[in-house]
């Protein structure tokens, strides 16, 4: 059950409408089913109709009336409340939606319960799925009603009545979601032959330069040179940027201005000072600094591969910092990525935006690692092959899945909803991406032998695991993937163990793809010698054993070719 509360000046004007046909003739049969004392008159079940409702009106008015004669009276003085059920919902009765207006004007200030001085209010149904409010918003004692903040309270109520009445339960957010773009948005994004409005459009592009930059001339630079979108920068005295607005070149009002929003209008997390913090908190590397660490892409993965930890940890701060990061991870990729996919992938990072924000306060220096990989990301662009693209891909589907629950767990319903949805979008761009690299490491691979002693590897590594990873048809790129990694120098069965403990694989749908890609990532970084892994091992307190080699003197057995491409 859904509430839509406004306010008004005219309570003639509102008891017309309940009372009449409706916009649409689709009022049918209105009568009152509820009212402050029990006794007002319903124009909708009277011989004479035009005289129940003006005196209804009159009874309503009474106390604006001896307010405005003090000069007490609230200009905007009628409270209208419309409540509707869900579709599927079963037909309430007359006497339940009675009880359900006098609880909604109980919790929200308008009557208080066993409070003698509350307003005068009626409820009216004219439809079987929904009942109005009509209220005057002056007390018996004429003051005004103590309303604050009336919607969140009614839409508190509403779960509570969802939950007596057997309703369906209604997705409810915590306020923190970017503002929908009105009716009148929608239907001009139509008839212009957009499927969005340019709110939403406009969103998009300020979320992606806002991934992509460095800093705020950056970021503002970005936008001024995003074709088809005016950007107007407000300065300080100082002559430093205090904020922004954008507006699409061919959005225009009746005067043919355009149609400008601020930051802060498109998205709570917009608005310049919140994009500023937010740059302030990457570790974006120097030139450098640039050659001597992992591939952009190898970073981002392994950040994104710590996220489901991070969730798991009591500080909610740092965990919602890592899901705004990751958000901009997936904006970044979108614009990054093939045009066969992309689309997903934008729809995916469209829906995932809404599980960045909630009402925990986001500490953003603890996501720094992430948030400069993908700056790094953007400026070196994933290999062609896709490996790297789906490599990232598998570890946002567990880092999606773990953001779902971490919601779930703190009751953000609209942000686990929205997770789901981003979670579709996201597996179908994976499937896409994967299946060609899969397909390419699958056929190289290595000789039976040597394939036998990585499956009894793969037991030990994933005891739990391995029946479903030696069942699944990417085993064969796994065991590629061990055989490669192993001919540059690494120890297979240490670096298999890592893999399989750096997260855990429960969440994953093809573990055995899981494991591929975290074989290949680690086995891209140098291999470690063997004074380093001998000084690991002292200091964790373990003596470092070498796994068996394959044979006494020979190297892993690898195709000629594939030597050569080496």
């Amino acid at each position: 059950m859904i509430a839509k509360i406004s306010s008004g000046k005219s309570t003639a004007g509102l008891i017309r409408y309940l009372y009449g046909p409706g916009r649409a003739n689709e009022h049918t049969d209105p009568h009152l089913v509820a009212s402050w004392d029990g006794y007002a008159p319903d124009p909708g079940r009277a011989d004479d109709s035009t005289a129940a409702r003006k005196q209804l009106v009159d009874d309503l008015d009474l106390r604006v009336k001896q307010a405005d004669r003090l000069g007490r009276a609230p200009k905007q003085h009628v409270w209208h409340c419309s409540l509707r059920a869900a579709p599927g919902d079963r037909i309430l009765e007359d006497g339940e939606w009675a009880d359900i207006a006098r609880r909604v004007v109980a919790a929200t200030g308008i009557a208080p319960a066993d409070d003698p001085d509350g307003c005068r209010w009626i409820a009216v149904r004219h439809a079987p799925d929904h009942i109005h409010i009509a209220a005057t918003k002056v007390r018996g004692d004429l003051r005004s009603a103590r309303h604050w903040n009336d919607y969140l309270t009614a839409d508190r109520e509403l779960a509570a009545i969802e939950k007596k009445y057997g309703l369906q339960r209604v997705i409810r957010g915590d306020r923190t979601a970017a503002k929908r773009p009105q009716r009148a948005e929608r239907e001009k994004a139509l008839r212009n032959g957009h499927a969005k409005a340019a709110r939403e459009r406009l969103r998009a592009v300020v979320r992606t330069a806002a991934a992509a930059a460095t800093d705020t001339d950056e970021f503002l630079g970005l936008l001024t040179h995003t074709k088809g979108v005016l950007v107007e920068v407000l300065y300080f005295p100082s002559g430093e940027p205090r904020g922004y607005k954008v507006a699409l070149e061919n959005d225009r009002n009746a005067k043919a201005e355009p149609v400008w929003f601020s930051g802060s209008t498109l998205a709570p997390d917009l608005s310049l000072p919140k994009i500023q913090s937010r740059l302030a908190a990457a570790e974006v590397p120097s030139s450098a600094e640039g050659r001597l660490r992992p591939h952009p892409w190898h970073q981002a993965t392994a950040a994104t591969e710590r996220i489901p930890h991070h969730l798991d940890q009591p500080d909610a701060e740092a965990a919602q910092a890592h899901l705004a990061a990751f958000g901009e991870a997936l904006d970044a990729v979108a614009l990054t990525a093939p045009p066969d996919i992309r689309t997903e992938l934008r729809s995916a990072a469209s829906a995932f935006e809404r599980a960045t924000r909630s009402r925990v306060r986001a500490e953003h220096h603890h996501a720094r690692a992430l948030r400069g990989a993908v700056k790094a990301m953007l400026r070196e662009p994933a290999p062609r092959d896709g490996a790297a693209l789906a490599m990232f891909l598998d570890a946002a589907l567990l880092a999606v899945i773990a953001a779902a629950r971490w919601h779930d767990r703190r009751e953000h319903e609209q942000q686990v909803a929205a997770a789901h949805k981003s979670l579709l979008h996201l597996q179908a761009a994976y499937d896409h991406t994967a299946a060609t690299p899969l397909l390419v490491l699958g056929q190289r691979r290595p000789s039976q032998n040597l394939a036998d002693q990585y499956v009894r590897l793969i037991r030990q590594a994933a005891p739990a695991h391995a029946d479903q990873i030696l069942a699944d048809s990417a085993s064969q790129a796994l065991t590629t993937a061990l055989a490669e990694a192993e001919a540059a120098g690494h120890d297979p069965k240490r670096l298999l163990q890592q893999a399989a403990d750096e997260r855990a694989l429960d969440d994953a749908r093809s573990p055995a793809r899981t494991l591929t890609w975290r074989v290949h990532r680690l086995s891209q970084r140098p291999a470690p010698s063997r004074r380093a892994l001998a000084a690991q091992a002292r200091s964790t307190g373990l003596r470092h054993t070498p796994s068996p080699e394959p044979a006494a003197t020979a190297p892993p057995t690898i195709p000629a070719s594939r030597t050569r491409r080496r």
